[in-house]
């Protein structure tokens, strides 16, 4: 009566090909021979050991020597000082949740697709590379950037002041403070506030560029997912391990992977955040100007 236990290779081999193709759990069922249920479990299980035992390991916040790395690479690609980060807020589609619908309802792409979307959202802060340094994941959809930054243990440990003298670049979407940059997003933006937000975006490009290849390899995450809501924090973490695997090993994306990313952006009712965070920002924007790092697509 009993069985031989699958191999491990197998377990994997399910897990993987489950999170790349995104294919139903029937096809992957008919391709490994296995039953449903099996393949339901055992994506689930490898996906837990993968954020348990890997995470820790591949998902880490940079310690002095390798930030003093990261502020050289942005200010070589940016002209800004000080950046240690590139953040962005991508959402993931769901079935509509049992409980609680309405805090996973997603207006801005139901309006946008003309058709009802629920989601959770995966808010990440990548290196120069695009490898994840922090995560946060799982809150609902209907929540803005600025809300989810506020439940994320990097939000904790900035309070804290443990992020003095860097700065995280975010989209409009996030606020600005004494360590998140963002673009100018009034009307009527003089030459250097232009200059400095063309500046930003390429920074911002950094981590949005990330997300994208994240969802392009593990194409489970452009689809709406099966799995439950409960596990969802697991899965999408595990992509984001693997992502960090594949990105630190080199491995590159082929083009015909590529999509282009689309999320939409809330600009918080209270943008600025800080007196000094406004004067700070003013002062890199005119000496991005001054010193002829500002680049000029905007004439």
């Amino acid at each position: 009566m009993l069985r031989l236990a699958i191999p491990v290779r197998q377990r994997v081999a399910v897990c993987i090909w489950r999170l790349a193709t995104g294919a139903p759990l029937r096809e992957v069922s008919k391709r490994f021979g296995l039953g449903i249920s099996t393949c339901h479990k055992l994506v689930l299980e490898v996906c837990t050991a993968i954020k348990g035992v890997l995470m820790g390991k591949f998902v880490q916040w940079p310690d002095d020597i390798k930030i003093e790395e990261m502020k050289l690479e942005f200010e070589i690609l940016s002209g800004i000082q000080n950046i240690s980060g590139s953040m962005y807020t991508t959402h993931v589609s769901i079935i509509a949740p049992k409980e609680n619908i309405t805090a996973y309802f997603n207006k801005r792409h139901t309006e946008r697709n003309q058709k009802t979307s629920y989601s959770v959202t995966v808010q990440g802060v990548v290196d120069h590379r695009g490898i994840f340094t922090d995560l946060c994941i799982g809150w609902p959809g209907s929540m803005t950037n600025d809300q989810v930054l506020k439940k994320s243990a990097l939000f904790e440990r900035a309070n804290r002041g443990n992020l003095k003298d860097i700065q995280v670049v975010g989209n409009s979407g996030f606020p600005l403070t004494d360590w998140i940059l963002v673009p100018f997003t009034h009307q009527n933006l003089t030459w250097t506030q232009h200059a400095f937000n063309e500046k930003v975006s390429e920074v911002e490009k950094v981590a949005k560029d990330a997300f994208m290849r994240l969802k392009a390899r593990w194409s489970c995450l452009q689809k709406r997912t099966e799995v439950k809501l409960q596990d969802l924090p697991v899965v999408l973490g595990a992509c984001c391990v693997l992502h960090n695997i594949c990105e630190m090993r080199g491995e590159e994306l082929s083009e015909d992977l590529r999509f282009d990313l689309f999320d939409d952006e809330v600009v918080p009712e209270n943008i600025v955040r800080s007196v000094n965070a406004l004067q700070a920002r003013d002062q890199i924007a005119h000496k991005l100007l001054h010193h002829n790092h500002a680049g000029t697509n905007f004439l």
